[in-house]
């Protein structure tokens, strides 16, 4: 079979795995010209009221009740299953469905209950969705490749078996871009997963299926990795949270990669949520699963308890010297400092002397390969690389010694930026996130994300990183054009040029706060005390 013959049975396969009783019906259907589709569950009138009471509950809740019984976590895992049968309907999200499976699970967890009076563990009867490159026994991890389709995985990953020991319920895993090495999650097998907020906007990559289906409401809890933004760029495109760890916190042993044994920047895999307090109870619930005796690579720390401090050094890293925010991004970075500064919070301006480096650094240590890795997945069925993969294509492999010499750079750099931190004395570093602050945007085209220095910088550092919606929103009112100063690159020519207030109006901006390596239980904390000051 043709590559193409291969994708389209594949999705066809993964549609028929849609019970017909959650397909949408027609009349309820919402017309492509729609592009917010985040209230469709309360909306639409297809949904119950105890179905809308269960996705609309905070997981730390969802524990609660189905612990007391006050709640079965069928009845929880139906709700979750249906509402990711509608976002994937109405994002295309998923790459592979396991309802069945997941509701089989959960009365088993019932009944464990029912009988011993006593829960499996600290995720009983939780649904938790997961990425797609995360072995499940019996699944594809086609991490957007035909020729791993009908190439079901023979083990589970590390973090999959420490999940069902909790008591977890894995019910779907999410799409994700070709290799995992696209800022957008599209790929031939899939196509494009796209933004619930605004289905003309990107949800991001490389885990923008999970940011789809939770900005949908259809998770609460999902699992994604990140090798240069993977995690914050989608958290930011749709305006939720997450963590980037450090390298050896969290379990990411026996996932598929699309660079498998590329080491020199590591691939972390961390929480995604509607709220903070959701991604610290997954942090401390894994970490206090001790999976450092699971996972050769993690490290033996515990969770450790992280007094909250009133008054933080905060460094505000208003550009990087490559690419200008865009206006919303600027505005918000602008008042969220105002706002520090007034609550008392000390604020100091950050240098970006080794931005541009550390970024030269992860571009050319993504491709040293030569693109062999893709290219060998690519070549059993004869699909094409994606444009967006045009690096990877025409990329010339780097021999050993050279590598030898790239990784020298990296450490000579990473001791430079450790210094300026602290020399600066500083507890955090604010900045932007991949699609609002995280990223230089608020909210990207389909198939316009352009750069992801914002966030790649700190997957060399390996420092943790949480993205956070800072509550402000795009305004096509106030946010039309730049400050006037010239571009600073050429890629930031092109991000200027394709800027319109208008198609991304009312998109959530998300910041970024960096933390020292190994230290997430503060960075979280330190994000805490941020969205407190906030809030007022």
């Amino acid at each position: 079979m043709t590559w193409e013959t291969i994708a389209a049975q594949k999705r066809q396969a993964l549609r028929a795995t849609i019970p017909a009783e959650w397909v949408i019906p027609s009349d309820l259907l919402p017309p492509d010209s729609q592009l917010d589709v985040t209230n469709f569950l309360k909306e639409s009138g297809w949904f119950t009221k105890r179905e809308l009471e269960i996705t609309s509950t905070p997981a730390s809740q969802l524990l609660v009740n189905i612990a007391t019984g006050s709640w079965t976590s069928e009845a929880v895992t139906r709700a979750f299953c249906k509402a990711a049968a509608a976002a994937h309907q109405l994002t295309n999200c998923l790459s592979e469905i396991l309802f069945d499976k997941a509701i089989l699970r959960a009365r088993e967890l019932d009944e464990y209950l029912r009988t011993t009076g006593r829960t499996k563990g600290p995720f009983h009867g939780l649904p938790i969705s997961i990425k797609d490159n995360f072995n499940i026994i019996g699944h594809d991890s086609t991490v957007g490749f035909t020729s791993l389709v009908n190439d079901p995985a023979t083990y589970n990953s590390t973090l999959i078996d420490l999940l069902l020991d909790t008591g977890a319920v894995l019910y779907v895993k999410t799409n994700v871009p070709t290799a995992m090495m696209i800022a957008e999650s599209v790929n031939n097998v899939f196509g494009r997963t796209v933004n619930p907020r605004n289905r003309n906007l990107t949800s991001g990559g490389s885990s923008g299926g999970e940011s789809a289906l939770i900005a949908f409401g259809a998770s609460r809890l999902g699992v994604g990795t990140d090798i240069g933004g993977s995690l914050r760029i989608p958290a930011a495109c749709t305006g939720i949270f997450t963590i980037r760890p450090s390298a050896g916190r969290f379990p990411n042993f026996q996932t598929r990669s699309g660079l498998a044994g590329q080491e020199a920047v590591n691939s972390v895999n961390g929480p995604m949520a509607s709220t903070l307090a959701e991604i610290s109870l997954w942090a401390k619930t894994i970490v206090d699963q001790q999976p450092w005796v699971r996972d050769p690579k993690c490290l033996p720390i515990p969770w450790r308890t992280i007094t909250p401090k009133r008054r933080l050094k905060i460094a505000v890293l208003w550009h990087d010297g490559i690419v200008t925010p865009t206006p919303p991004v600027a505005r918000a970075l602008k008042e969220t400092v105002a706002k520090l500064r007034e609550a008392g919070h000390e604020i100091v301006d950050w240098k970006t002397t080794w931005h541009d480096r550390l970024l030269s650094i992860l571009s050319r240590m993504f491709v040293a390969d030569g693109g062999k890795s893709v290219a060998s997945l690519l070549k059993p069925t004869g699909e094409p690389f994606r444009p967006e993969m045009k690096a990877y294509a025409e990329a010339e492999e780097m021999g050993v010694h050279a590598m030898w010499q790239l990784q020298l750079e990296r450490n000579g750099v990473c001791k430079s930026y450790l210094d300026q931190w602290n020399e600066s004395g500083i507890d955090a570093l604010l900045c932007k996130s991949p699609s609002c602050p995280t990223t230089p945007y608020s909210g990207v085209e389909n198939g316009k994300f352009a750069y992801v220095g914002y966030t790649g910088v700190f997957n060399v550092l390996d420092y943790p990183a949480v993205s956070f919606p800072c509550g402000v929103y795009a305004d096509k009112t106030i946010d039309g054009a730049y400050d006037g100063n010239d571009p600073l690159s050429g890629v930031d020519a092109q991000i200027r040029t394709d800027y319109n207030a208008d198609n991304i109006h009312g998109m959530p901006v998300s910041l970024q706060l960096v933390g020292r390596r190994l230290e997430e239980e503060s960075a979280l904390m330190m994000a805490e005390v941020v969205l407190q000051t906030l809030q007022g």
